[in-house]
């Protein structure tokens, strides 16, 4: 779904993606995994549009977007769970979720099966966004951004800050909907353990660049953990 080739992104004079190419297959996890300040975040941003590349190409679903704005992502199908959840806070759960759907038709309902996958949603579904622990803004946050039935998503740190038994939901809802086949997932990961539970393939990303990648099943044979360990 997404092919990534070469892409080089500065901030002023410093160089900050620096010939990063990577892919995210449909039915598969792509985990991304490095250490604070790497450049994945604005790898990720890069990819929907926030901040621009300056060489380089971005494809997704076989057609160059990497001249497309956010919202022309988001509408070809891109969703995007930024790090830091970005919920709404003075809109309820449900408001929230119709963000998600911005761009189609008011009568546009909101997908039950958001509420299958995370049904503390449905109980709280009148709630201010504000009102909700993290983890269940994080719950918020993805359930928005599958909303409007993307074909990838891509999630910056879902763990962060989340309780274990939240963790546990938000990882058997990334695997569920990459095994369906319909999605590509790429997770940008600090968590290890979580990273390599879920990860079909993974990059490891330092000074800006991609120094490893291969098949998640090879991670623990390849010491993927001591290159990320802080």
């Amino acid at each position: 779904m997404l092919t990534v080739k070469n892409i080089n992104q500065y901030y002023g004079g410093s160089h900050i993606l620096r010939d990063v190419s990577l892919e995210a297959r449909l039915g598969k996890v792509t985990v991304l995994l490095g250490r604070n300040g790497v450049g994945k975040t604005t790898l990720l941003k890069s990819l929907m549009g926030l901040v621009p590349i300056k060489t380089g190409s971005i494809e997704f679903d076989g057609r160059s977007i990497h001249d497309a704005t956010p919202y022309e992502r988001a509408r070809a199908g891109i969703g995007f769970v930024p790090q830091g959840r970005e919920i709404f806070a003075r809109l309820t759960v449900e408001e929230n979720l119709r963000m998600g759907l911005a761009y189609r038709s008011g009568s546009t309902p909101v997908p039950a099966e958001l509420y299958e996958l995370f049904p503390v949603l449905k109980q709280m579904l009148h709630r201010r966004g504000g009102d909700l622990s993290g983890g269940q803004q994080q719950q918020l946050a993805i359930a928005r951004a599958l909303a409007p039935g993307p074909r990838l998503l891509i999630l910056d740190e879902p763990t962060e800050g989340i309780q274990p038994s939240i963790i546990k939901d938000i990882g058997r809802v990334i695997r569920m909907l990459a095994d369906r086949g319909d999605m590509a997932i790429l997770l940008c990961e600090q968590y290890y353990d979580f990273a390599e539970e879920l990860a079909d393939d993974y990059l490891v990303m330092e000074r800006g660049e991609v120094i490893a990648r291969g098949p998640g099943e090879e991670m623990k044979a390849r010491g993927i953990r001591q290159l990320v360990a802080i």
